[in-house]
């Protein structure tokens, strides 16, 4: 299956700003109306919302939207179909870099603590897209499209192991594989599930500590326009059949395999001053029980 978007609809959470705010524009001048479910809006993004009255592109809309609450999540896609009675495609790409209020190495310190039970970080990255997901299939099947796509988004990360950030990758670990489990859909159904996997991309998720781990003079970055391009490609393209992961550095993309994979290949996905993350979860370490 390969869906061209003219004339479809979109939902796309954390549409917002980053990679899904660069998604959501490029769907636009694709002629795909967009819903974009988020919590706030960027200036950015409320100008693309709010669009040109005298262009011809497609049609956005917000509906304020916390992806962690499946009531707000559920009413996302009813918004969708009630404004533009149609709904072809869902990219649930809302998520989080574990930022210090839902981080591993900050214990009760922010909104994970025995009072919610729960980590925020994969009340985002791991549940928000696989009920988004559920929902997007159930909504394919009630309509009666005959086709369908969601596009989830990944990381690097979930083929590697990094200690200061355990919980992102764990959750981008869980993503990828949920993302194979569909590769059925698509010859049964015409339902595709796939996902991109960018490596280091400068959004709001890179916070002013997270940055300390960069070498401008050396490293590079993947832009979130790259990404969008090859998120498109996972719709439109028919190569990419359900279950794709692809791999976005600045170097050409490649289809990242279920085993035997050799890693993340090329420029733009590490960082070279990798080293201040790790002495960064030590120093905390070291501050919350004393020298070992």
């Amino acid at each position: 299956m390969a869906l061209q978007v003219k004339g479809k609809t979109a939902l796309v959470t954390g549409g917002g700003s980053g990679i899904c705010l660069e998604f959501t524009k490029l769907l636009l001048s694709k002629g795909c109306n967009v819903v974009v479910a988020d919590l706030t809006l960027l200036p950015e993004a409320e100008t693309v919302v709010t669009g040109d009255p005298g262009s011809e592109r497609a049609t956005a809309a917000f509906i304020k939207t916390d992806v962690t609450d499946w009531k707000q999540l559920k009413a996302a896609f009813e918004f969708a179909i009630e404004k533009f009675k149609v709904l072809d495609i869902v990219c649930p790409g809302a998520g989080v870099f574990e930022p210090a209020w839902s981080n591993f190495w900050h214990l009760d310190d922010g909104v994970d603590n025995d009072s919610t039970s729960s980590f925020k970080t994969f009340d985002i990255n791991i549940n928000h897209p696989v009920r988004a997901t559920q929902l997007a299939i159930d909504s394919f099947m009630r309509q009666k499209l005959g086709h369908g796509v969601v596009v989830i988004i990944s990381s690097t990360a979930a083929q590697t192991a990094f200690l200061p950030t355990p919980m992102y990758v764990a959750s981008k670990h869980a993503i990828s594989d949920f993302t194979r489990a569909f590769a059925d859909l698509e010859p049964k159904l015409n339902i595709r599930v796939n996902a991109v996997a960018p490596g280091r991309v400068k959004t709001p998720l890179w916070t002013q500590d997270k940055l300390t781990w960069i070498n401008e003079n050396f490293d590079r970055w993947v832009t979130p326009k790259q990404v969008a391009d090859v998120m498109l490609d996972l719709i439109t393209n028919e190569k990419n059949v359900g279950g794709t992961i692809l791999e976005v550095g600045t170097d050409p993309v490649r289809a990242v395999q279920r085993i035997n994979d050799p890693g993340p290949q090329g420029k733009g996905l590490t960082s070279e001053e990798v080293a201040n993350a790790y002495t960064n979860v030590y120093n905390l370490i070291e501050e919350h029980y004393g020298k070992s």
